[in-house]
């Protein structure tokens, strides 16, 4: 692969608000530590994305020492965020599971929902390694996620979205292009590759981590929300759909589940081992 390294780093605390890009950051079973720990749900359970509330890429969670966060949003006082005591959990239905979450204060609860103008609540995974299995079909025995669509990571690599921007510049919808990194809200970005090398990737290592790829990602709409307006266009769907479908899946980057623990960093050489 030459010399591919990691590009960079970008861990998202509360699912679906935008995140930070960290220098380093460490891997745990589950994920980067402190992504995804974090989501909102509504009155029945739900978990809340940019799918149903594409304004959630304008509010931003930083993470604070001890798992907290501090929430901003346009028109919105910023709010600190503790972690909450898990001595009682609510049931959360994400994209069709169960798992167990614990309630934040009422006041985050409150700040959310005068935010999206909808009454949502903000839970915690108190427990990742305990909560929610991996999916069992492209899992490992005693795999866990946090609130990640379904994986603990999603890898991205620079040449793959020049190539998709290419093909994206040819065709009806051009004008939206070139489209940033921040449409698909990967854990890691690597350069130095081809285009679409990470098709062919079934264990690499960044730095002191090893990885394995448990499936390519299935894209849905939120990636033709603008992270920077929230607003919504053809694509990348209406591209990928021509050149990147495999049955009903629209295909841009890959699911990693890590095998080792450690600590990766922006630089890192990013090797594949199978």
């Amino acid at each position: 692969m030459g010399n591919a390294e990691l590009q960079s780093i970008h861990v998202h605390p509360v699912k679906a608000f935008r995140g930070h890009a960290p220098r380093e950051a460490v891997v745990e079973p589950w994920g980067l530590a402190g992504d995804r720990r974090w989501t909102l749900i509504d009155d029945g359970g739900k978990v809340v994305t940019q799918r149903e509330q594409p304004r959630l890429a304008l509010a931003a969670a930083e993470p604070l020492a001890g798992g907290g966060v501090r929430l901003s949003a346009p028109g919105r006082a910023p709010l600190t965020v503790s972690v909450p005591d898990p001595a009682g959990t609510v049931p959360v239905n994400i994209f069709g599971t169960k798992v167990e979450a614990v309630p934040a204060a009422a006041a985050a609860h409150a700040w959310c929902s005068a935010y999206l103008g909808a009454d949502v609540r903000l839970v915690h995974m108190d427990d990742p390694a305990t909560r929610r299995p991996v999916d069992p079909e492209y899992a490992l025995p005693g795999e866990t996620v946090s609130f990640a669509d379904g994986y603990p990571l999603l890898v991205a690599t620079t040449a793959s979205l020049d190539a998709l921007n290419s093909l994206i510049a040819k065709g009806a919808h051009a004008a939206e292009g070139p489209l940033p990194m921040n449409r698909f809200r990967p854990n890691v970005v690597v350069a130095g590759t081809e285009a679409w090398a990470e098709d062919h990737w079934s264990r690499l290592s960044m730095g002191e981590v090893v990885f394995r790829v448990a499936k390519a990602s299935g894209r849905c709409v939120v990636t033709t929300v603008d992270q920077d307006t929230a607003m919504r266009g053809r694509e990348p769907l209406h591209t990928l759909a021509r050149h990147r479908r495999a049955g009903s899946r629209l295909l841009f980057g890959q699911n990693l589940v890590p095998l080792t623990r450690g600590t990766i960093r922006v630089g890192d050489p990013v090797r594949v081992l199978e």
